[in-house]
């Protein structure tokens, strides 16, 4: 796909998502909405997979640590073919396989990962990396996770793990967008120097806007071609919580709620 056609994909991925969870009237908008064009060029760009055999064995894995902005997650995999896109409408709803947070309980495909308690998903894709390095397997793992999750200390503790275990095989993308449920993370617990932290733990380092579909590009072909310095690779993507939405974007407000039928129409309007 063109990064035209790539731009496109994500707008619609973006209405998708504030149009199942006003059908909800619960979820966590902001988030999902800020990485939508990270999550589009890696399914429809890099990520190896088959939406007809979601667990053959030589797929990709991506593992979605920030559980609760799985909304732009289901939207993917229901584009993908995983799952019928009526699904969607199921957000939230009591049997529906797509709950508040992915969970493999519920049997959902493409799912990897139970995600919701923030700080695991490092650790569980630390685990898939080194598995496939040990069984001499050529997948990759990618992981996306929160800056809020960098607060946590088992977050740092899987980040030693993975470069101690040289896990080239690993690429962690960190949603860099400052906010965190109550309020800017730098005035709950101050992160920075947050780059520099993780180079101090051995990892290749690559900061880029989360939103330039050419820099998102660069960053996964860089990743690529440093398979052989035996180091992980985190992609600090700079994004901003709710974008695309005028009255979302920036507002930590919107890290959880729904919009009400006046609030879609506007955010399905400026996603035209």
């Amino acid at each position: 796909m063109t990064i035209s056609q790539l731009q496109q994909k994500a707008k619609e991925l973006r209405r998708d998502v504030v149009q199942m969870i006003a059908q909800a009237q619960s979820g966590h908008p902001g988030g999902a909405l800020g990485v939508a064009d990270l999550l589009t060029v890696l399914y429809y760009k890099y990520l190896r997979h088959r939406s007809d055999e979601p667990r053959w064995p030589d797929r990709d894995r991506f593992v979605l640590s920030n559980g609760h902005i799985c909304p732009i997650l289901y939207a993917v995999l229901a584009d993908r073919g995983y799952l019928p896109k009526a699904e969607l409408q199921r957000l939230r709803k009591l049997g529906s396989i797509l709950q508040g947070h992915p969970s493999l309980s519920f049997g959902t495909p493409g799912v990897e990962h139970s995600g919701g308690s923030l700080g695991l998903g490092l650790s569980v894709s630390v685990g898939m990396a080194l598995a496939a390095k040990l069984d001499k397997k050529e997948y990759r793992v990618y992981c996306m996770i929160s800056d809020g999750e960098c607060q946590e200390g088992q977050t740092w503790e899987a980040a030693m793990s993975a470069a101690h275990y040289k896990l080239d095989n690993l690429c962690v993308i960190l949603d860099r967008n400052g906010t965190q449920i109550d309020g800017r993370t730098e005035d709950i617990m101050s992160l920075e120097p947050l780059a520099e932290k993780w180079r101090a733990f051995g990892w290749n380092l690559l900061e880029i806007d989360g939103h330039d579909y050419e820099q998102i590009i660069s960053a996964f072909e860089q990743f690529f071609s440093n398979q052989e310095t035996q180091r992980p690779t985190l992609i600090l993507a700079r994004t901003v919580i709710g974008k695309g939405v005028s009255y979302m974007e920036g507002d930590y407000h919107w890290h959880h709620g729904a919009p009400n039928p006046q609030q879609l129409a506007q955010a399905l309007q400026e996603l035209s």
